[in-house]
């Protein structure tokens, strides 16, 4: 397999893999902007503007650039993350030019009609009352909101529907103008790529655009910690507790993942073995990390009934205190295991190689070889887990977020104190 990168002399740049006997491709474009990017009274338009990504350019209808990419059996979409927005296209080899343009006339020629931002407007307010309804959904909103308040990381990804309400065609107009320039743009593509004939069309599509300003900056992040509690007549009470992690460039990113692997990462993990299989306290239980450029959380989740979220809260406190103590070399080793399988099966799919391609781009300047991550992987031992344990059991900034029934669930100070206790 192998890795090719150009940069056009504007700052765009083009990242391919070709993955041997594949016969598709994934290709897309990944700007480096997204809700983390927005000020507060925008709040939403990044997610706003990729729903409207699909409603017409100057040259295609909505209905066109369906039918032109369902044609040929393949598919668009795109998403928004905190840090990024993707627009990308899985084809067939033979059709990988019709995937790139496609995606630069979204990009590029975008009219924003009138009538189809109110359409899309309908959908998204649909889109954020759906997440309303979904506890297991907007609970980890609300632990974002009390783990980073008054900050851009805090806010939700959809907005609130009071914004959604009156952006207008300025308004994504003039958020692309901020932050869709060339040099926070990166054309991936990873499969039956030809690298040259996609840098040459990336060249004829995007060459044109005039770079200068750098990388958009982002509001630096501050994990404050706290709590929310929301009653509401469910089955169950969903429960969430965060606590600061590394960034994705911090050495211990790895640890981390390990740590909350063999905390609440499988069926074999601590939690899951001693609050489902043993107490069956809950369905659902987990733990994991999530990391952006300057933090990161780790989550730990379960869902349960009134009357036992107590005992779930505290044995969940109780367990985490466990592992920085007495982690197991064998449970160390799993963990490691469960990583480095994980990665490696995604790779093999083109989509997942893409995603990786662009995730290092932006990170390090560079796509670090697997053997290299798998060595930092391999490097994570049981003191460096204890020690990694023992860190988030001392750590004072925490959040915690309950929606459900109203129940005897402790506050977040009885957590706090039975945690450092």
């Amino acid at each position: 397999m192998t890795i090719q990168l150009h940069t056009l002399s504007n700052g765009f740049r083009v990242i391919t893999e070709h993955m041997p006997s594949l016969q598709t491709v994934s290709v897309g474009v990944w700007v480096l902007a997204g809700a983390r990017h927005e000020r507060i009274e925008q709040n939403g338009i990044a997610h706003f503007l990729e729903h409207m990504a699909f409603k017409g350019t100057k040259t295609r209808t909505a209905l066109q650039i369906a039918e032109q990419i369902e044609d040929v059996g393949g598919y668009i979409n795109a998403y928004t993350s905190r840090e990024m927005t993707a627009y990308y296209a899985r084809v067939l080899e033979q059709d990988t030019p019709l995937g790139i343009e496609l995606v630069a006339d979204i990009l590029r020629n975008p009219i924003f009609d009138p009538n189809e931002i109110e359409v899309e407007r309908g959908v998204i307010l649909q889109e954020i009352g759906q997440a309303l309804d979904t506890p297991d959904d907007v609970i980890f909103d609300w632990l974002q909101e009390v783990s980073y308040p008054d900050q851009a990381l805090g806010r939700t990804i959809l907005g609130p529907a009071e914004r959604v309400k009156a952006f207008g065609r300025s308004d994504l107009s003039g958020f692309v103008s901020e932050h869709y320039r060339p040099e926070q743009m990166i054309l991936v593509a990873a499969g039956a790529v030809d690298h040259e004939a996609i840098v040459k069309q990336a060249e004829a599509l995007f060459g044109d655009m005039k770079g200068g300003g750098g990388l958009s900056l982002i509001e630096p992040a501050k994990f404050v910690g706290g709590e929310r509690r929301e009653t509401k007549a469910l089955e169950q009470v969903h429960f969430t507790l965060g606590l600061e992690g590394p960034d994705y460039r911090d050495d211990d990113i790895f640890t981390a993942q390990v740590y909350a692997i063999a905390l609440g990462g499988g069926m074999s993990s601590r939690l899951f073995q001693e609050v489902r299989e043993k107490r069956g306290l809950c369905y659902t239980i987990f733990a994991q990390t999530g990391a952006h450029e300057d933090t990161g959380m780790m989550t730990i989740y379960a869902g349960t009934s009134a009357e036992q979220i107590n005992e779930l809260s505290a044995i969940t406190i109780d367990e985490m205190k466990r592992a920085a103590e007495d982690m197991t070399e064998a449970e160390v080793a799993r963990a490691r295991a469960q990583m480095k399988a994980g990665l490696l099966m995604g790779l093999e799919s083109p989509s997942n190689r893409a995603e990786r391609l662009v995730r290092s781009l932006s990170i390090w300047e560079r796509v670090p070889d697997l053997n290299e991550t798998i060595a930092k992987i391999d490097a994570v031992d049981v003191a460096g887990v204890k020690a990694f344990g023992e860190k988030m059991v001392a750590d004072t900034g925490v959040a915690m977020a309950l929606y459900g029934p109203k129940s005897d669930a402790p506050a977040l100070d009885e957590l706090k104190g039975r945690l450092a206790g």
